[in-house]
């Protein structure tokens, strides 16, 4: 295990819940058709680190599009009408401009070297969340793809992280996203198996007795931003972060009905379209 791997709370004498951020070092370069629950396994093997009933495991956007095969060639792509002339307003790649057109439902801003649209999976952010860092190149001008479906993603690895250890866990798909009115990009949640994916707290009360008409807390979104800090961005190569000590009872949930697609505000309370 690194020293990166445990950053914990220690449970002193009054018996404080201890919480862990467990980076798991070890996963090497996906490729596309790579077994991505072998490959977790195999890292935890080479860790002698073992998942426990309540973890919720974390692994980043981009090894799940890759092992997906959604990596996509720049010359394999044909640019509209429609995607010229947006690649002129945005000083942007007539071909990347096409990627993000296909893979979204609506154009909602754009301006120099930005194209703010709804992705198809429902959720609004720049680009369409495609991206081309630490993706090789050398043959030519690469861009990776979201996953089709990051919902099903997770529940296939949850599936088979539950059958080959014989325990109840999570499983969040991260990526980075930006959000209006504020800098900086934070981890979120795009796909989500056996999480309580939404806190809704409306209806209830608060420490003095107020009932609260408007607290819904986003449980998964708060998972991928604390696995988001270890995994890092740039040249950390930690994919994968596994989260240990929260209370199982407030976390896991066997409802099919909790996926990420809870998280995207509907459209018809949406006030800024």
């Amino acid at each position: 295990m690194s020293q990166r791997d445990d950053h914990a709370v220690k449970a002193g004498p009054s018996e404080v819940p201890a919480f862990r951020v467990i980076g798991l070092p070890g996963i090497g370069m996906i490729e596309r058709d790579d077994d991505l629950t072998a490959v977790i396994a195999q890292a935890l093997e080479q860790n002698q680190l073992p998942l426990e009933h309540g973890d919720v495991v974390c692994v980043a956007q981009k090894i799940v599009s890759k092992a997906e095969g959604c990596l996509v060639a720049l010359s394999d792509i044909e640019p509209s009408a429609e995607a010229e002339t947006l690649a002129t307003a945005t000083h942007k790649d007539p071909r990347m401009v096409q990627l993000i057109l296909d893979e979204s439902s609506e154009v909602m801003r754009h301006k120099r070297n930005v194209l703010v649209v709804r992705h198809n999976l429902g959720f609004v952010g720049a680009h369409a969340g495609i991206d081309q860092s630490n993706v090789d190149h050398s043959d030519g001008e690469m861009a990776l793809l979201l996953p089709k479906d990051p919902d099903a993603s997770a529940m296939a690895l949850r599936t088979g992280l539950e059958q080959r250890y014989g325990i109840r866990l999570g499983v969040v798909i991260t990526d980075s996203h930006n959000r209006a009115w504020r800098m900086g990009t934070i981890g979120s949640a795009i796909g989500c198996a056996g999480i309580r994916v939404l806190d809704d707290s409306r209806g209830g009360e608060d420490i003095y007795g107020r009932t609260l008409q408007a607290t819904l807390i986003s449980r998964a979104d708060a998972l991928a931003g604390t696995a988001t800090l270890m995994m890092g961005e740039t040249t950390e190569k930690m994919p994968v972060v596994i989260l240990r000590g929260l209370p199982p009872e407030q976390t896991l949930s066997d409802d099919p009905k909790q996926t990420a697609q809870l998280i995207n505000r509907p459209l018809e309370e949406d006030m800024f379209r």
